[in-house]
């Protein structure tokens, strides 16, 4: 589990493979303090199993992360964001983040709103259930509020310390990112999902009174 609060910013060094698998060779410091070889890294808010060296870390990356995330995409020089997994005494400065990526989005707009910069990402219509204004969202590892939600895309506010200790000044129109939503949105979505279910079974169907209780 990570808080999508970034550590540092780290280098690529190289990827060996292609899209049915590939290591990745990333360059690191504070990441690599107290990491042991099968600990998690969040690499660009994708969780990775981690093997370290000294002054960098490698990492297997299978072909379903490959597909859904934006790592594939990396090459020999790119910066990445970086977290370790979260220690249970540690400050909870973000929010609970996985690590594991729902969907690479897609940068729409960049707006300068004073001192802060509005990013509009553009996700497939079937994800922006699980995003609410003023809800929290993972861009590139990074936890950020939800400024507003469209019918395509959602925007976000990049104050200039998320933009400074973070690889998303480096975002451009067109750019791909990783998006991990809100995972008690999923959750709340089984659940009531499942209490339907539940609840049809137990009825024989839709009824009137069922219809009454839901709202309908």
């Amino acid at each position: 589990m990570f808080t999508g609060i970034i550590e540092e910013i780290g280098t690529v060094r190289s990827i060996k493979g292609g899209k049915n698998g590939a290591v990745l060779d990333i360059e690191a410091a504070k990441v690599l303090e107290g990491t042991a070889v099968g600990d998690s890294i969040a690499v660009n808010g994708v969780c990775l199993t981690v093997t370290p060296g000294r002054g960098h870390f490698t990492a297997d990356a299978m072909p379903e992360t490959l597909r859904r995330t934006s790592l594939g995409a990396l090459s020999a020089g790119s910066k990445v964001n970086l977290e370790r997994a979260m220690l249970s005494g540690g400050r909870f400065g973000g929010h609970i983040v996985s690590g594991h990526v729902d969907v690479c989005g897609r940068v729409a707009a960049l707006e300068k709103d004073g001192i802060a910069m509005l990013m509009r990402v553009s996700v497939p219509d079937g994800l922006l259930r699980y995003i609410a204004e003023k809800g929290s969202v993972t861009l590139d590892g990074t936890s950020l509020t939800v400024a507003s939600v469209w019918s395509d895309s959602f925007t976000v506010s990049l104050i200039p310390h998320t933009m400074a200790e973070t690889t998303l000044h480096l975002l451009r129109v067109g750019s791909p990112v990783n998006v991990e939503v809100d995972m008690l949105a999923r959750y709340v979505e089984r659940l009531l999902h499942f209490s339907v279910e539940s609840d049809n079974k137990k009825s024989g169907g839709l009824s009137e009174e069922f219809l009454i209780q839901n709202g309908f």
